[in-house]
C-alpha cells in the first residue's frame, strides 16, 4: 500500500472540495463511493483501505462527470471530446470502433451510448444493424469503472481476455441476430486463429472476439508454436479444410509460425507479431522483421498487436469471396 502522507490528504480534500463547489447538489462519486462527508473519504484513505491513486482518480471522474453536467445537451458533452463517425461501416465495410487506451470511463461509456443510440434510430427507421459496438483496449480496472456509469441505449458486455467491451443496442437485446447467417452482409466461410503461445491469447481473442461480433465463424488453435512442431501439424485438418479462408497467426518471440503455416495453406495468412519476448524481441519488432522477411508466399503482417486490425483485414478478404 502506497502510505498516505500529509500533503497528498490536502491534496485530496482540496479537489474533493472544488468537485463540491462545481454541483453541490451532486456527490455521487463514480469510482464507487457514495458519500457527503470528506472524511470519511480521506479516512479510508489513511486508514489503507483505500490507495491514494484510486481515490485521485474517482475524484478525477467525478469532477469531469460534474463538469460535463454543465454543457446543455448531451451532443454538446459528447461533442467536446468525440467526434462519431456513423457512417464508417456503409463506407468501408467495418464499423468504426473505440479505442480504449488513453479514454476515461466517462468517454467511452458516452461514446458507446451515443453509437448505441444511433443504431435503434436506423432500427426504428428500417435500417438494422446487426452487430454490438466494440471498445478495444479495455483493461479489467476501466471495464469497471464504466459499469458503474448509466447507460440509456443498451446492454455492456465484458470479454476480459481479449479487453473488449461490446455495447449491445437495446434494439438487438434478445434477438438472435449474433447467430443469423440469412444476412446477405455475413461471411459464411471460417476464420481460424492461431497463437504460437498462450501469451499471445489477449491478441489472438481481440481478433477472435472483434470478428464473432462480425458474425463470422471462428476457430481458435492456440498455443501450437515452432518450439513444438509436432502441435501444429496435428492440426493441420483445421488449417487447410475447404471451409476456412483466412488464418490469423498471433506470434511474439522467434515470429516463425507464420511462415510456417503460409507453407502449409491455400488461403491467405495474416501474421500478427506480439509485444512478447526476452531481451533483443524489442517489444515485438524481433517478431515483425521475421514475418515481413517470411519465404512463404501469401502473408500479410498486422502491426504489433494488433488484433482488431488483423480482424478488419479478414472480414474483408472473406466477404469478398
Amino acid at each position: 500500500m502506497v502510505p498516505i502522507t500529509r500533503l497528498s490528504l490536502q491534496c485530496l480534500r482540496a479537489r474533493l472540495a472544488m468537485a463540491q463547489l462545481i454541483h453541490p447538489i451532486n456527490r455521487h462519486f463514480s469510482g464507487g463511493v457514495i458519500d457527503d462527508d470528506l472524511s470519511t473519504i480521506l479516512q479510508q484513505v489513511s486508514d489503507g483501505k483505500l490507495s491514494p491513486m484510486l481515490a485521485a482518480n474517482m475524484i478525477q471522474t467525478s469532477t469531469q462527470v460534474l463538469q460535463q453536467s454543465t454543457f446543455s445537451s448531451p451532443e454538446q458533452t459528447l461533442q467536446s471530446f468525440a467526434n462519431l463517425d456513423h457512417s464508417r461501416a456503409s463506407r468501408t465495410g467495418f464499423p468504426e470502433a473505440v479505442f480504449g487506451e488513453g479514454k476515461t470511463a466517462y468517454q467511452i461509456a458516452c461514446i458507446l451510448d451515443d453509437m448505441a443510440r444511433h443504431a435503434n434510430e436506423l432500427a426504428m427507421n428500417g435500417r438494422p444493424t446487426s452487430s454490438p459496438i466494440l471498445a478495444t483496449r479495455v483493461q479489467p480496472e476501466l471495464y469497471h469503472e464504466i459499469a458503474k456509469l448509466p447507460v440509456q441505449h443498451g446492454q455492456l458486455k465484458y470479454h476480459e481476455t481479449a479487453r473488449i467491451v461490446a455495447m449491445t443496442p437495446s434494439t438487438l437485446e434478445g434477438s438472435n441476430e449474433t447467430t443469423n447467417n440469412n444476412n446477405s452482409n455475413v461471411p459464411s466461410k471460417r476464420v481460424v486463429v492461431a497463437t504460437a503461445g498462450t501469451t499471445d491469447l489477449p491478441v489472438a481473442e481481440e481478433a477472435a472476439v472483434t470478428l464473432e461480433a462480425a458474425h463470422c465463424q471462428v476457430d481458435r488453435i492456440y498455443d501450437v508454436g515452432v518450439a513444438g512442431l509436432h502441435r501444429i501439424i496435428r492440426n493441420l485438418p483445421k488449417l487447410q479444410h475447404p471451409s476456412v479462408s483466412c488464418i490469423i497467426v498471433c506470434a511474439g518471440m522467434d515470429g516463425a509460425l507464420p511462415s510456417v503455416v503460409g507453407g502449409l495453406v491455400s488461403c491467405p495468412v495474416l501474421a500478427v507479431p506480439t509485444s512478447i519476448g526476452y531481451g533483443v524481441s524489442l517489444g515485438g519488432i524481433s517478431a515483425m522483421l521475421t514475418m515481413l522477411n517470411s519465404c512463404a508466399p501469401g502473408v500479410a503482417v498486422q502491426n504489433i498487436d494488433n488484433g482488431f486490425g488483423a480482424a478488419a483485414f479478414a472480414y474483408k478478404c472473406i466477404r469478398r469471396q
